[in-house]
């Protein structure tokens, strides 16, 4: 568009218009939130001022950074004799108009020096911050300060710990601490998106809802609260239902997991993953929708408990590690069967680690890779079905009897249908 404008009327003139109109924009905003009576600096014609002399300082000086720093400098003097002012009037004195000031400053400068783009994004969010003051500064009654805190420790996870983490494979089993502490976010994140989304889950449709993202979380977990909670409400369809929909999630979030980390692994599962959580969900939803004795209202509470504490991520790259190493040595001394072996018996713990471990090795053997594609995807089938079995023994001995015996004969079928691949 700049360069359109140009072919008729002067490249400078059309940088003088675009900070006089950027400048005047975020003027306009101020002038909009004067008070009656009390002091504000700048408005209309305050702003335009001060965005050209950003622009005329940078603009005379194209190579060099040292007048718009001095006049940067003036002008910060200016807007802290304003903000004195303002709090000899006022004992609640904020300094948004004066930080807007400078911001109004460094967007001359940014078109004298053809950033035409930096100077416009600075200006939109500067107007969105100013004009959504009210939404934003209730922000921190809406949200807790531990939920703050959890988001703290994710950020811990991906933008502080990951880019730090050595990207060089270690061992006989192929150890790498930036793909370990990779598998430790992509399971995070996605656990943690489902806890937020469980927080607003009530009601019948909450207990669907949250059985949807617990699967995404921890189907296990989910079965264990779930069949607890059955207990205490007598709905053995609901729950019931609602357990098998947690497992057949489980099968969409294991996928999701695994084509993260091996495409070749996530192609051979695909079709299958996805028609047995198409076939769970209509299943589960089949069986909440059928009448149970109790049809009084469902209170509904989060499913799990928040996943990002960093003692769990760093327990969870261990186990990945440990699996990791688990594997190579089956793979090597134990052949196939104990690679299935070990799928079986990881149906007893989180399966996250195992199937991830398998997933990160799995490719042509010689080429640093020592699980075949097709062993790995058979290994994972083999370890969502196994863990299927010991999610209806947990929803059968935590639930009451009805809901476990309904629970427990679902999750049985649905794990026998899980195998069907293998034969």
């Amino acid at each position: 568009m700049i360069s359109g404008l140009t072919q008729f009327m002067p490249p400078d003139a059309v940088k003088v218009i675009l900070a006089l109109i950027l400048s005047f924009l975020i003027g306009l905003e101020r002038e909009e939130h004067k008070a009656a009576g009390r002091y504000y600096f700048g408005g209309v014609r305050t702003f335009p001022l001060v965005g050209l002399l950003g622009f005329a300082l940078a603009d005379l000086a194209p190579t060099s950074v040292v007048p718009v720093t001095v006049g940067f400098a003036v002008v910060g003097a200016f807007l802290w004799l304003s903000y004195q002012h303002k709090i000899q009037q006022t004992e609640v004195a904020g300094a948004t108009t004066e930080i807007s000031g400078l911001t109004t400053y460094v967007v001359g400068a940014l078109v004298a020096r053809d950033l035409f783009w930096l100077a416009t994004t600075l200006t939109v969010i500067s107007l969105m911050l100013l004009e959504l003051k009210t939404a934003l500064e209730g922000l921190s009654d809406r949200i807790p300060a531990q939920e703050i805190y959890t988001l703290t420790k994710f950020l811990l996870l991906t933008a502080v710990i990951l880019p730090i983490v050595p990207n060089q494979t270690y061992g006989p089993f192929g150890f790498n601490p930036f793909k370990t502490w990779l598998v430790v976010v992509a399971v995070s994140a996605l656990s943690y998106a489902s806890y937020v989304l469980q927080r607003q889950t009530t009601g019948k449709r909450g207990i669907l809802l949250a059985a949807i993202f617990g699967g995404l979380y921890s189907s296990t977990v989910a079965t264990v609260v779930l069949a607890k909670r059955a207990k205490e409400q007598k709905r053995p369809h609901l729950f019931s239902g609602a357990t098998l929909v947690a497992s057949s999630v489980a099968y969409a979030r294991i996928l999701a997991l695994v084509s993260m980390f091996s495409a070749a692994v996530a192609a051979k599962l695909m079709t299958w993953f996805i028609a047995l959580t198409v076939a769970g969900l209509v299943a589960g939803w089949f069986w909440i929708t059928r009448a149970d004795k109790d049809q009084g209202d469902v209170k509904s509470t989060t499913v799990a408990s928040n996943p990002l504490e960093i003692s769990e991520a760093f327990l969870f790259a261990f186990l990945f590690v440990l699996m990791l190493a688990l594997t190579h040595y089956a793979s090597v001394y134990l052949g196939r069967g104990g690679i299935y072996g070990l799928a079986a018996l990881t149906g007893f713990t989180d399966i996250a680690p195992f199937v991830l471990g398998l997933a990160s090795t799995a490719g042509t053997p010689g080429a640093g890779l020592t699980t075949p594609i097709p062993l790995a995807a058979s290994a994972i089938v083999i370890a969502a079905a196994s863990n299927n079995v010991v999610k209806a023994g947990y929803a059968y001995a935590f639930g009451d009897r009805e809901t476990g015996m309904q629970s427990l004969i679902l999750l049985l079928i649905y794990a026998a249908v899980g195998l069907l691949p293998l034969l």
